[in-house]
């Protein structure tokens, strides 16, 4: 049985480079936070939204909170949905990822061992901090690491934690899709996204 039950959506960005609001993003008329979270129920029994604009989603049926540590970034993000979720590891991804990957999400599932920390993917020998598996209890370590540390990055509280490193050779030979790490960061990116998939953007 997983131990992996639970899946989180950050949608706290300011997204300044978008010049609009990425949480209220629709592609091919579908809003894509919730499409999303539609195609995370195949493989979650939770699913939690982390905004900083609870109203936008009023009409939301997932359990929805709040940063309580504010202005520190997607960390503040992984600290609340982890000490939200109801499952000993959760699997994050950002509201700007367009992509799943099924077969990726089973493989993390099936093959999580409570000796590792973190699950997560380096590419070009950087490390892709979401479509990543994090367990529950390192909300505690997140907490001390935003109150004390000056540089609050993901990477650096992963510094000295247990983390399992999947590489481009893994993504070969199982056939993961290397695109789940695609982020629409602007409008550049979401113009080149609409045309390869060849879907329409609503607004």
């Amino acid at each position: 049985m997983s131990v992996c039950k639970s899946a989180v959506i950050l949608a706290g960005g300011k997204s300044s480079r978008m010049k609009f609001d990425k949480q209220l993003l629709v592609i091919d008329e579908k809003r894509l936070i919730y499409d999303l979270a539609n195609k995370l129920e195949n493989h979650f029994n939770e699913i939690i939204i982390v905004t900083n604009k609870p109203e936008f989603y009023n009409d939301c049926s997932y359990k929805v909170v709040v940063d309580e540590i504010k202005e520190c970034g997607p960390l503040s993000g992984i600290h609340i949905g982890l000490k939200s979720a109801s499952s000993e590891y959760v699997y994050f991804l950002a509201c700007d990822m367009p992509n799943i990957d099924n077969n990726y999400i089973k493989f993390l599932k099936e093959n999580i061992s409570t000796l590792y920390d973190v699950y997560i993917t380096k590419v070009d020998k950087f490390a892709e901090p979401f479509h990543g598996v994090y367990k529950k209890s390192l909300y505690e370590d997140i907490e001390k690491f935003l109150l004390m540390s000056e540089k609050k990055s993901i990477n650096r509280f992963l510094d000295n934690k247990v983390v399992f490193y999947l590489n481009e050779d893994d993504f070969n030979r199982n056939h993961f899709d290397l695109n789940i790490f695609t982020n629409l960061n602007n409008q550049e990116d979401l113009k080149n996204f609409i045309n390869e998939v060849g879907l329409n953007r609503c607004y």
